[in-house]
């Protein structure tokens, strides 16, 4: 299959979630939104539990994207580390897999989080397969951790400014999924952030 038309496939899955809880969604009505047939669809994913698998792993690979986008934004760690937090908390408030993810908090309406590996029986091509369990909460707030530790600390850093600079960027993660639980008032994310964070901190 074409990669477009499996990514035409995810979107229309991902329309079809934000109009009514996932137990109603049709691979049928899936696919004839994508304009492939209903057997195109299984051919490609397996099942509507391998739909699923797949649309929670891209939509958890988009967040970490931006996480990427987000720590190369500005010269100045502080605010690339700001800009962490506010793309965290934009993008848990408009995407419900994301919010599900980062808090752990999975409603009714959303596809089940048991994403454990397909029987190697399946019929999807293994590069194909969403396998694996899904992060958990405490391992996505360690990935954009880890991953803005290593953008911003320079070669040649010692060991404790390392450490330190690990606990300022856990904090600031920490910041953004407390605002997805309970939004900021005035101000948001970003003051939030750069009170808890002194110029000297990073």
């Amino acid at each position: 299959m074409m990669p477009a038309a499996r990514e035409s496939l995810l979107d229309a899955a991902y329309t079809a979630l934000a109009r009514r809880p996932w137990s109603a969604v049709r691979m049928v009505d899936v696919a004839a939104v994508a304009g492939v047939s209903r057997q195109t669809l299984y051919n490609e994913f397996g099942s509507k539990e391998g739909l699923a698998r797949a649309l929670v792993r891209r939509e958890a690979d988009a967040y970490l994207a931006g996480v990427e986008r987000a720590l190369t934004t500005h010269s100045d760690a502080r605010e690339r580390l700001t800009a962490t937090a506010e793309w965290t908390a934009s993008t848990a408030r408009d995407n419900a897999l994301v919010r599900a993810m980062l808090t752990g908090c999975w409603s009714e309406r959303l596809p089940s989080p048991t994403l454990s590996a397909v029987p190697s029986s399946s019929a999807v091509p293994a590069q194909r397969r969403a396998d694996g369990p899904l992060p958990s909460p405490g391992d996505f707030v360690a990935m954009v951790r880890d991953r803005a530790v290593a953008v911003l600390s320079g070669p040649g850093a010692l060991k404790s400014d390392t450490a330190d600079l690990a606990r300022s960027c856990e904090l600031v993660v920490r910041i953004a999924l407390s605002c997805v639980a309970a939004p900021p008032g005035e101000g948001g994310v970003a003051d939030l952030v750069r009170t808890a964070l002194p110029r000297q901190a990073v």
